[in-house]
Order: C-alpha cells, then structure tokens, then sequence
C-alpha cells in the first residue's frame, strides 16, 4: 500500500510470510569491503557498550540469520547489525528462530549497503524485516549504491513497526533521522562515510564505543590532574 503525505511518499509494507527467494543457509559468508566492515564494526561496538553501560538483558551482534517462519525454516534474512531484547539464552546463537522459544525478533536490524548487497537491501529488505516481526529496521548506503522504485537513493533510511503492526518508512533522505526504539538520533559522521547514535540530532553526544569511553574518562583524568597541578604552581 502507498498513500502520498506532506513529505513525500510514505511506504507501507504488507509482506508475504515466506518467498523462496529468501532462502538463507547458516553457513554462508560473504566477504565484504573493508568500509563496510568498518561502519558494521563501530554501529555493533557502540550497541555493546550501550548494553554494557545500561545493564540491559540484550544482545548486539553481527551477520545472525534471523528466521521467523517455521513451516519454512531455510527463510530468512542476515542482518549487518542487530538489537536482540531480552537476550536470547544460547551463549553461541548461530540463527535467531523466533518461533524457539526464548528467541525475539531484533528490536533493532540495521543493512549496510554495499554494491553487492544493493539490490536486495532496497528491493527485499524491507519485505523480510516485515516479515520477520523485527522493530525498527536501518538501512544505511553511503557510497549511493542502492536505487528506489523510481530511482532514488538515499544515505538513510528508517522503517519502523506501527501499533497496527505495518511496516512503514518514517525516514528516507541524508539524516540526521530519529528512533524510536533506541530513544535517540542517528547521524551520519566522519564526512558521510559512518552512522552514528547520538542523544541529540546535532550529533554533539554521540553514544561511544567501550574504547571511546576509557579514551575519554583517561582525557578528562589527565586534565583534571593538570588543573590541580597548575593550581598548586600557582600558589
């Protein structure tokens, strides 16, 4: 379903359960570029250290095959990026089953876009988050290599779960853009190249990774230890 809004054209999807199209084997791997690993890298490490900092009983992990259809058990997606809550009980998940018991649907999926993965991040990805029952699904494409139905591309997207339960698209253009699940802004840093959490939309407080965060706890320790020295030189 399409209805035109004020900003555009807002995007609802109403996704088949299963297509054989979306076959997915556990152990298939593909490699991909280094920028793409890098940006997959800091989203999952800054979700860790969310995790870790709020005490949460979640999981933030990368490249899970997300399965949803017991009937078709080979169906599934592989998201980049992934927000489990509450965290499902095996220690060594290698398939988020959501009918197993014990297994939810991510609160959070993220798509980076590569030029491999382009056509099925814009054309399927949606549908399968769908599908899946996953919340809030973030597909990221920094370098334009994916296309819309008529030939858009856009640095971010955000497609979020309503009440009703559609699948709808509240964000399509350079960011920055809100989620609700998180609370909080993304943004696109480090000129376009990498998203990022932040509490405000500016980007000024961005959520750092655990390597951040003892890099600026040690920042703000020297400092501070340079205060008091300057003040004793001065007395």
């Amino acid at each position: 379903m399409v209805t035109r809004v004020q900003r555009g054209v807002d995007v609802v999807f109403e996704a088949p359960r299963w297509s054989e199209r979306w076959v997915l084997e556990d152990d298939a791997t593909m490699p991909e570029t280094d920028a793409h690993l890098l940006t997959t890298k800091l989203l999952m490490d800054v979700l860790v250290a969310w995790i870790a900092r709020t005490g949460r009983d979640a999981k933030a992990g990368s490249n899970l095959a997300l399965r949803w259809d017991r009937a078709h058990p080979k169906v599934g997606v592989d998201p980049d990026v992934y927000l489990v809550e509450p965290a499902p009980p095996d220690a060594q998940l290698r398939s988020l089953r959501t009918w197993v018991k014990g297994h939810y649907a991510p609160r959070v999926a993220v798509e980076v876009v590569s030029r491999r993965t382009a056509k099925k991040d814009y054309a399927e990805g949606p549908a399968k988050y769908a599908a899946s029952g996953t919340r809030e699904l973030w597909i990221f494409d920094p370098e334009g290599h994916g296309r819309g139905a008529t030939g858009e591309s856009w640095v971010l997207q955000v497609w979020r779960r309503t009440k009703a339960g559609a699948f709808r698209r509240e964000h399509a253009g350079d960011g920055p853009a809100y989620s609700d699940e998180l609370g909080a802004w993304l943004v696109v840093a480090e000129g376009g190249t990498r998203l990022r959490i932040a509490d405000d939309e500016a980007g000024e407080r961005l959520w750092p990774t655990e390597a951040e965060a003892e890099r600026a706890a040690k920042e703000a320790a020297e400092a501070e230890i340079a205060r008091l020295r300057a003040m004793l030189a001065a007395r």
